[in-house]
């Protein structure tokens, strides 16, 4: 039964406690990031007590705890910093000062020892892909991805010659020559990552030469490492470039919407549901479904996992396999894991994944010109070629910036910088195939010049 208490809390407290209390819910919805400030001052504390007693589990709650404070700690210093905090600070320092803290002994070792061992058990990177790739495919207009997968190749591939001309040309003048450029510096920036592009391609050129792998491995990643810092700083930027010309942005939306009679013109596109946990349950069933058939389909053939993941979905959209209210789901499964997931996942891939000694031995001022004038070859052919086809030229030529980064990591990385994580599934189109196709070319040729 409802009582004039249950109708109205104020009426049932003095007018102190509820001035009080009203005061304390304002500063609980302070956040950092998606913390509660009380939350976050609290879990910062515990933290830091467990880790001076050197006693921090790698556990699950452990884990979940120490990311996320790390990641959104990084975001909200960077959010503080003017001029570059419109450029992607946010993602540079989450992905990148946490590996800079540890390579300069400033990191306690009980956190480096149960964040790496909490991100390679646990392994949800691939959990976020997955979540992301499905759920924003699953809440796409058919439409919309139907053109947008057969355009994107277009900018992709212009991008990637007109990358390859320019930057080997810096890269020559600058006296790096033309063959070291190109290898060493040009291609693999636009190779796919460390796992899919920098390790084959070293492996490739260590066969080829008949020398050891390991110091052309470190030679190939320090370029990509410059590369996924320059295509971050580039998406940060064209988002900024989004706000100021409307005109040339989807905000989200990769192709432009010529039929007037559509009523809804987002990339992601609403999906009219009623909130159901089950159906949010089910859309992450499904992600993780079509997650292991890709690793299957990689233990079995040999293929890339997140590339035939990708087709998969694609297919179910396509052929409207899922119901529309998982598909809904789908849709609040995505938004939760942009908004909750991504700064502590790069928080965690710095800790356990970036080798920030790799990247210093890069800091060379031709290579960080050439890797520049690269990525930005690439980022400007994709906003023009973009154009001329009918797409948002700031969206094409975000998806371009992502076939210079860092693999999965990169693509969120760059996509969280540019505010625009909805293209991640074009995003692995240019990372996966475009890097896989790049991999293949320069080997070969390789071969041909050595």
């Amino acid at each position: 039964m409802e009582t004039s208490e249950t109708r109205n809390p104020h009426a049932a407290a003095p007018s102190g406690v509820t001035a009080w209390r009203d005061r304390w819910w304002v500063i609980f919805d302070v956040r950092i990031g998606v913390l509660p400030l009380p939350v976050y001052i609290v879990l910062l504390l515990v933290l830091a007590a467990m880790a001076a007693g050197g006693k921090l589990d790698a556990d699950l709650p452990t884990g979940i705890a120490l990311v996320a404070v790390g990641g959104f700690t990084c975001a909200e210093l960077a959010r503080r910093i003017p001029w570059i905090r419109h450029i992607g600070a946010t993602s540079i320092f989450a992905a990148f000062l946490p590996s800079a803290l540890i390579y300069y002994h400033l990191m306690p070792v009980s956190v480096v020892k149960s964040v790496t061992s909490f991100t390679k058990s646990t392994n949800f990177l691939y959990l976020f892909i997955a979540a992301i790739i499905v759920g924003s495919v699953l809440s796409m207009d058919r439409q919309t991805l139907i053109k947008g997968f057969i355009k994107i190749f277009v900018p992709v591939c212009a991008g990637s010659l007109a990358a390859a001309l320019v930057g080997t040309g810096v890269g020559a003048l600058l006296g790096l020559g033309a063959k070291h450029t190109l290898f060493f510096v040009v291609v693999p920036i636009m190779a796919g990552g460390v796992g899919e592009g920098a390790l084959p391609l070293s492996m490739g050129y260590a066969q080829t030469l008949g020398v050891d792998q390991g110091p052309l491995f470190a030679q190939v990643l320090s370029a990509v490492m410059l590369g996924n810092i320059a295509a971050i700083c580039c998406a940060g930027f064209l988002n900024y470039v989004g706000t100021k010309k409307p005109a040339w942005t989807g905000n989200g939306q990769l192709t432009r919407n010529t039929d007037s009679s559509q009523a809804d013109t987002s990339a992601v596109a609403p999906v009219a549901f009623e909130f159901d946990v089950s159906s949010v349950a089910a859309a992450g069933a499904t992600a993780i479904a079509l997650y292991l058939v890709g690793q299957l389909s990689h233990q079995w053939f040999g293929w890339p996992a997140p590339v035939v993941m990708l087709l998969l979905v694609v297919a179910a959209q396509l052929l409207q396999a899922v119901s529309p209210r998982v598909r809904g789901g789908a849709r609040f499964m995505y938004s939760f894991f942009s908004t909750a997931v991504t700064y502590p996942l790069m928080f965690a891939i710095s800790v356990a994944m970036t080798p920030w000694g790799e990247i210093v031995t890069a800091f060379h001022w031709a290579n960080i010109v050439t890797a520049v004038v690269t990525v930005l070859t690439l980022v400007v052919t994709g906003f023009g070629v973009g154009r001329l086809m009918g797409m948002h030229p700031v969206e094409a030529a975000m998806v371009n910036a992502t076939h210079s980064g860092l693999g999965g990591t990169g693509d969120v990385a760059i996509l969280t910088a540019g505010n625009r994580m909805e293209l991640m599934p074009f995003a692995q189109i240019a990372t996966r195939i475009g890097g896989a196709i790049t991999v293949m070319a320069a080997l070969a040729v390789f071969a041909y010049m050595r």
